[in-house]
């Protein structure tokens, strides 16, 4: 019986081509191969500056660090979203601060930033959840209004779009904030493996990122005319590069992303024609001011309508070689932030909501159509089982 995973990648041979060239090649690092990369991606979101680094998690921390986040300050974000973004403004000395998502789209609800803005507030981090857009316009006019930073976490949604003003806005773009984070992880719509980058319109914010990604370290025409040899080291950084094969495959894959992405609503779609019509079940947000790019398809299943608990449900489908997940558990039910921020769950009823009855499904490109008919076969004996 083929197993079913809820994500992975598609490699084909042009990708394998190219990461063969780069290394046969004099570089497998800090060479010409990731400001390709770089360029492509840049091009691709319609900004003006990308900075590739070793992972999402390292985009994230480094956005936190360019935005000159300290001890003290605070950040605004998701509850709904993977640690990494949380922990990125906790690597600085900054607190993270949860505001409750909006139940239908679970991205995190404008109306609630405003209520956790405070002196100490330095920033807000939107979480793009699942490859739907926040309201981008909206969240930047609290920012301008309380002189704050926006650093959009767009790690689930390369290739999604919002309109504003009429017009079509790439998530990435930055045309509502000062970064936007991506992450190239296997399972997300392009890989590099591991790997990540950040987006931005600022050039001091660039010139910053590439020398914290890099040991804090600066080397301009100005230092050189010291010897070739100068270089100077300005700021505490990271070893946060990434290596030019893994920034050939990226480039390789970003050529094929809208055919990914194609594949992953056509996908929904199959999904949602078959779900949208029984009781019990909740399909996801979508709405004509957004494209979702699908990084992930999260379903809310009402399971005492059903009879059965999550992890029943889960476990009969494991049984039948289909792979499900959980997107995700609410950040502040996690023992450390339990235990060091005391977060109380009763202030999230949104987020509460939603984790009650998320569960998310296989999306990726090398699910055929024969798949999803097998994954709807088997949900359907399920639920027939437990005469639904």
């Amino acid at each position: 019986m083929k197993h079913i995973p809820y994500g992975r990648q598609f490699i084909d041979k042009n990708d394998i081509k190219e990461v063969v060239k780069v290394l046969k090649s004099d570089w497998l690092t800090q060479g010409p191969i990731v400001q390709k990369f770089e360029e492509s991606l840049a091009e691709y979101c319609a900004v003006k500056y990308a900075v590739a680094v070793s992972s999402g998690t390292a985009a994230l921390h480094l956005a936190c660090l360019a935005a000159g986040f300290k001890k003290g300050d605070e950040a605004v974000t998701s509850p709904i979203t993977f640690l990494a973004t949380p922990n990125a403004v906790l690597y600085t000395g900054a607190k993270p601060v949860f505001a409750d998502i909006d139940y239908d789209t679970v991205n995190i609800n404008p109306e609630e930033i405003k209520k956790k803005i405070n002196g100490k507030t330095k920033a807000i981090l939107p979480v793009h959840f699942a490859g739907l857009p926040c309201d981008m316009p909206k969240i930047a006019k609290i920012a301008k209004k309380h002189n704050l930073a926006v650093i959009e976490d767009a790690c689930h949604a390369l290739g999604a779009e919002y309109k504003a003003n009429g017009k079509w806005v790439k998530v990435g773009s930055c045309k509502h904030s000062d970064m936007a984070v991506f992450s190239f992880h296997p399972v997300k719509h392009i890989t590099t493996g591991e790997g990540g980058a950040i987006t931005t319109n600022n050039k001091k914010i660039y010139e910053r990122l590439k020398a914290l990604r890099s040991h804090g370290i600066y080397k301009d025409k100005s230092i050189m005319k010291k010897g070739q040899w100068h270089y100077e080291m300005r700021s505490l950084g990271f070893n946060y590069r990434i290596t030019d094969f893994q920034c050939a495959l990226g480039f390789s894959q970003l050529k094929k992303i809208s055919r990914f992405i194609k594949r992953r609503i056509e996908i929904t779609d199959m999904y949602n024609n078959f779900f949208k019509n029984i009781r019990g079940m909740e399909i996801p947000f979508s709405g004509n001011d957004f494209k979702s790019s699908w990084h992930i398809y999260a379903l809310k299943i009402d399971y005492k309508y059903f009879g059965f608990k999550r992890q029943a449900f889960m476990d009969a489908l494991k049984k039948r070689g289909i792979a499900t997940q959980v997107h995700y558990i609410p950040v502040y039910k996690q023992p450390f932030y339990k235990t060091n921020y005391k977060s109380g769950f009763r202030h999230y009823p949104g987020a509460e909501a939603y984790y009650e009855k998320a569960l998310t499904l296989p999306v990726y490109l090398g699910l055929t159509d024969k798949d999803i008919g097998r994954i709807l076969s088997c949900i359907r004996h399920i639920l027939n089982k437990n005469g639904k």
